[in-house]
C-alpha cells in the first residue's frame, strides 16, 4: 500500500461523511442526536428542581386542586422536553425529501400525543376536580362517577388515536364505518350485556347499595359489595367466597341494605307458664320494661317503637311481646346486647316466682276399649296396660 492509495481511501472517507444520509452529512447527525440528549438533560433539571419546587408549594397550600392537577399532569410536563429536543433536532438537520414529511408528522402527533395523554391522566382526579367543591358527591354514587370518568378516558383515547392517524393520512371515517358494522354485529349477539350495563347504572343513579355495604337478595346471595361492575357486581360471602352476580338480577330483586340501618331490632315472643298470676305477669312485664328503658343500649320509645305487652293466649303458654331496637347496628355488639337482655329477663321471671313454658301436649281418653282398664284406675295404673296390649 502506497500514500496515494491512503490518500484516495481519506478522500473516499471526506466523501461519505459529507454525503451522509438523505442529503445529510454525518456530522449534523451527530449535532443533532447531541442536540436530543441536551434536552433529556433539560428534562432532568426541570423534573428534579422546578417541578418537585412547585409540587412542595402546592402541597403547603390549603386547596388540593392544585396538588392533584399537578399529580395528574407530572407525565405529560416531563414528555416536553422530549418533544421539543425531537423538534429542535431535526430542525437543525433540515432534511430534505421524503424524509421532511415524516418528521414532521412525527412531531405533529407526539404534540397531540402529549396533549391528549394529559386530558386523559386530569381525568382520573375527574370525580374531585368536578365534584370535589359541590355537593354533587353526595347525590352521585362514587361508582357512578368512577364509570363517567372510565366512558370520558375512553372517549378521549379514541378521539386522540383518530387525530394521530389523521396526521398520517389513514381515513378514521371509513375505519369507523366498519368498526360501526361489526359493532351492529355484536350487539345483536350481547343483549344480556346490555341489558346488565342498563341495570347496572340504574343501581348506580338509584344509590341503592355502595362497596362495602351488606346487602341480602332474596334466593340471590347476600354478604359484602366489592366492586360494582359495568356487567356484574361481586359480592363476599360471610363464609369468604365471591360471588359473582348480574347486575339485572340486583335490579329485578328487592335488595335489603342492611349498612343504611339506623338500628337494629328485637323482636321476641315469650312464653311463661298458664299458672303465671295476672300480678306476676304485670311484674314481668315492668321488669322487662325497666329494662329496655333504662340501658342506654337501647333506642328510646320516643325514637323508636318500643312495647313489652302481653300479646296473647298460646296453646301452651301466656305469651309476652318485646319489640325494641338497639342504638348499634354492628352484628357482634347487637348478639352481646341480645345475649345479655336474654340473661336479665330470665332473671326478671324467675324473681316473679314463675318459669318459662314449654310445648306440651295434653291427651284426654274418654272411653277405653274393654280389658284396658277400669275407669277408676290412674293414668300411672293405665300405662303398663296399653304399653302391655301394644306388645
Amino acid at each position: 500500500m502506497d500514500i496515494n492509495s491512503f490518500g484516495d481511501f481519506m478522500r473516499l472517507v471526506i466523501e461519505v461523511w459529507q454525503n451522509g444520509y438523505a442529503g445529510v452529512d454525518f456530522g449534523r447527525y451527530i449535532n443533532a442526536i447531541g442536540i436530543f440528549i441536551g434536552f433529556l438533560l433539560i428534562r432532568r433539571v426541570f423534573t428534579r428542581v422546578v417541578l418537585s419546587r412547585i409540587e412542595a408549594f402546592a402541597h403547603r397550600t390549603s386547596n388540593d386542586i392544585d396538588r392533584k392537577v399537578l399529580e395528574a399532569l407530572r407525565g405529560p410536563l416531563t414528555f416536553i422536553p422530549i418533544v421539543m429536543g425531537f423538534f429542535f433536532a431535526t430542525q437543525y438537520l433540515d432534511v430534505k425529501g421524503a424524509l421532511a414529511p415524516i418528521f414532521e408528522k412525527a412531531t405533529r402527533s407526539m404534540i397531540v400525543f402529549t396533549f391528549f395523554w394529559g386530558l386523559f391522566r386530569l381525568l382520573d382526579q375527574f370525580s374531585y376536580l368536578v365534584f370535589g367543591a359541590t355537593k354533587l358527591n353526595k347525590r352521585l354514587h362514587s361508582a357512578l362517577l368512577s364509570w363517567i370518568s372510565n366512558i370520558l378516558k375512553v372517549l378521549v383515547a379514541a378521539i386522540g388515536a383518530a387525530a394521530i392517524l389523521e396526521l398520517w393520512g389513514i381515513n378514521v371515517g371509513t375505519l369507523i364505518a366498519g368498526l360501526g358494522l361489526f359493532g351492529v354485529a355484536v350487539a345483536l349477539g350481547a343483549q344480556d350485556l346490555f341489558k346488565n350495563l342498563i341495570a347496572g347504572i340504574l343501581i348506580l343513579a338509584e344509590s341503592r347499595f355502595k362497596n362495602g355495604d351488606w346487602i341480602k337478595v332474596s334466593g340471590v346471595t347476600e354478604g359484602t359489595v366489592e366492586n360494582i361492575g359495568f356487567r356484574s357486581t361481586r359480592i363476599r360471602r360471610f363464609d369468604k367466597a365471591p360471588v359473582v352476580v348480574p347486575n339485572t338480577a340486583l335490579s329485578d330483586n328487592p335488595v335489603i341494605n342492611f349498612s343504611e340501618m339506623t338500628h337494629r331490632r328485637i323482636y321476641w315472643i315469650l312464653g311463661v307458664e298458664y299458672g303465671t298470676s295476672v300480678d306476676q305477669l304485670k311484674e314481668i312485664r315492668d321488669g322487662i320494661e325497666k329494662l329496655v328503658s333504662d340501658t342506654n343500649v337501647f333506642v328510646s320509645a320516643d325514637e323508636a317503637s318500643t312495647f313489652v305487652r302481653i300479646n296473647s293466649f298460646g296453646a301452651s303458654s301466656i305469651d309476652i311481646m318485646l319489640y325494641c331496637f338497639t342504638q348499634t347496628t354492628n352484628w357482634g355488639e347487637w348478639l352481646k346486647i341480645k345475649e345479655q337482655l336474654a340473661f336479665d329477663i330470665k332473671e326478671v321471671v324467675e324473681n316473679a316466682g314463675t318459669g318459662f313454658a314449654f310445648p306440651s301436649t295434653s291427651l284426654y281418653v274418654e272411653k277405653l276399649p274393654e280389658g284396658l282398664g277400669k275407669p277408676e284406675d290412674t293414668p300411672s295404673q293405665l300405662i303398663p296396660v296399653l304399653a302391655e296390649e301394644k306388645a
